[in-house]
């Protein structure tokens, strides 16, 4: 027999949703502004508050599109964060691995040293003057290298691959394989919930960097990511292709706003498309990688 509600418990539903759907719109809507801002007339967004296009154009996006920087540096930070998300997932995965296994010599000593090192580090020129010595500076790999063991996503891993029976990794080793081919065969593919998770850390990370173009590869245009030319984009006020714009016509559909907003949702839009697809592994990866069995 169906159990009648009460009155307040109806009530408390009632509010409930009401207040999520206005935390869904204060979470949205500025989301979707940038959308709007970036494909309106900018004569016609003054001070107003945009729920649709107004004046519909797309300069805005032709004149960013028209700033070579623009396809250079979407390939730059697409090859970081398809290249680092990889390079971490193998060796960060590889490193969380053995530090599983209880057998290891000196093991409780590894997992301090990396915890250790997700609360302290050497400093900003410290750091510098070590990439400067090895040579990464100005050049595409002190994007890869540094990232390629990320403490988190390692103790996240670790977790999650205390969780597996040993027996799943006995049986291989019976058959005749080693621990490389449990690792690979095995683990790794067990581990797709926690992998996505840390990917995707890993790929937002690098696609959102900033600060390493600017400390590392500020000399190397052909280096520079779409965060940073949307950076330089913001600081300049994209005078110099502004004038551009007022020479070729189109003053009146372009300015400094639209154009910033043309170049965030240029930066946003591959991760909206992309996130989706990882969500279900994201939130059961952390999860479960995040306590201890």
């Amino acid at each position: 027999m169906k159990r009648k509600r009460s009155v307040g418990g109806i009530l408390f539903d009632i509010l409930n949703t009401l207040l999520m759907l206005i935390i869904l719109v204060l979470v949205l809507y500025p989301f979707w502004y940038v959308i709007t801002c970036s494909l309106s007339t900018p004569s016609q967004t003054t001070g107003s508050l945009l729920l649709w296009p107004k004046g519909f154009t797309l300069e805005s996006f032709k004149t960013a599109f028209e700033t070579e920087a623009v396809y250079s540096s979407l390939l730059i930070s697409v090859e970081r964060s398809v290249l680092g998300s990889a390079g971490m997932l193998l060796v960060s995965g590889m490193a969380a691995y053995v530090l599983s296994k209880t057998h290891l010599i000196a093991g409780r000593f590894f997992r301090v040293f990396i915890i250790f090192t997700m609360y302290f580090n050497a400093g900003t020129i410290p750091i510098y003057l070590t990439y400067q010595t090895l040579g990464l500076t100005n050049t595409f790999w002190v994007y890869i290298i540094p990232m390629l063991v990320v403490p988190f996503n390692i103790v996240l891993m670790k977790n999650y691959m205390e969780s597996i029976p040993p027996s799943m990794e006995e049986a291989v080793l019976i058959d005749g394989g080693n621990e490389l081919t449990a690792y690979f065969r095995v683990i790794l593919p067990i581990c797709l919930p926690v992998n996505a998770a840390v990917i995707l850390f890993s790929a937002l990370t690098h696609w959102n960097s900033l600060m390493d173009t600017q400390l590392y590869n500020s000399m190397s245009p052909h280096l520079y990511t779409i965060q940073y030319v949307l950076y330089n984009t913001v600081a300049a006020q994209m005078s110099q292709t502004l004038e551009g714009a007022r020479s070729a016509g189109s003053a009146a559909l372009v300015n400094s706003q639209s154009l910033k907003m043309a170049f965030t949702v240029i930066t946003i839009i591959p991760v909206m498309c992309v996130y989706p697809f990882l969500q279900k592994y994201f939130v059961s990866g952390i999860m479960i990688g995040s306590v201890k069995e």
